[in-house]
């Protein structure tokens, strides 16, 4: 017959096993912190199994986990020992948390989500800013059509208003023709619309010859209209040409030269009808 006097132990606590366990590994509070990167605090608390001391439900859990795991307890009965023990050690006011991860050092850092929340952000500013061109393009880039006919309606009223301003003064062109030899030996031939011959000699440096004012349809031919200025009454106006080539029947009224546009540095033509020869009046 058994003596009622026996004295059952109970079985050891889940803090006496982990502490019994650690120091059988003849590991240090410090060693097992540094190895699972949790608080000396926290391995002390749970070793006097105090686990309401910890954060909450879900980290007294994952630290004991982890904390089995690395003296080599079995982590599944040491988290059911320690969801048990806080059943009964914490207060009413505790509602346990519903997620419980297994290992808290692989819970994300504050820094990893506060970067996973920027990321998702720039996310969304890009779709938006993509879809917002992507229907409406035209609301955003300027239109290269509406550029194109600009430039080229600025460029049409460039054009227009250096070809006006030679019209405008020809209209009221007055006053006489005077060519005037730049170097010497310059062959030249005026003469009017029915052939005769007005002038043809060769002009020496700073000659002049005036084109009568009533000459019907005068022209020049000459071999060097670089070498001749033009005035009309008094004002200089571009030469015929800018180098030295043949030109024949150009009309040299006052009207005909100031609606002349400026000579291009054009090849040399080659002459027509007749050579022109030097030749005295």
């Amino acid at each position: 017959m058994e003596d009622d006097n026996t004295i059952y132990e109970s079985p050891p606590g889940v803090g006496e096993q982990l502490r019994a366990a650690r120091e059988a590994k003849g590991l240090t509070l410090e060693q097992v912190a540094a190895e699972t990167r949790i608080p000396q605090r926290h391995l002390v608390a749970m070793e006097a199994g105090e686990f309401g001391k910890l954060p909450g439900r879900t980290y007294s859990v994952g630290f004991a986990r982890t904390f089995a795991k690395t003296i080599g307890l079995d982590p599944d009965g040491v988290a059911a020992g320690v969801r048990a023990q806080l059943d009964t050690q914490l207060d009413e006011g505790y509602r346990p948390a519903s997620f419980e991860p297994g290992d808290p050092a692989r819970v994300p850092s504050r820094a990893l989500g506060w970067f996973a929340l920027f990321a998702v952000l720039l996310l969304l500013a890009g779709g938006f800013f993509f879809f917002r061109t992507f229907f409406a393009p035209a609301g955003d880039l300027p239109s290269l059509v509406d550029q194109q006919q600009q430039k080229q309606q600025a460029q049409r009223q460039a054009v227009a208003k250096t070809a006006a301003a030679p019209a405008a003064t020809a209209a009221h062109a007055t006053g006489p023709v005077v060519f005037t030899a730049l170097v010497p030996g310059i062959w030249v031939k005026f003469y009017d619309a029915s052939g005769k011959q007005l002038m043809q000699e060769q002009m020496t440096q700073g000659e002049s010859f005036t084109v009568p004012a009533d000459a019907q349809g005068p022209m020049i031919w000459t071999g060097r209209p670089d070498a001749l200025a033009i005035t009309v009454g008094g004002q200089p106006v571009p030469k015929l040409a800018e180098e030295e080539r043949v030109m024949k029947d150009v009309p040299v009224t006052a009207q005909a030269l100031l609606a002349r546009a400026p000579p291009s540095a054009a090849p040399a033509a080659a002459p027509t009808g007749e050579n022109p020869a030097p030749a005295a009046t």
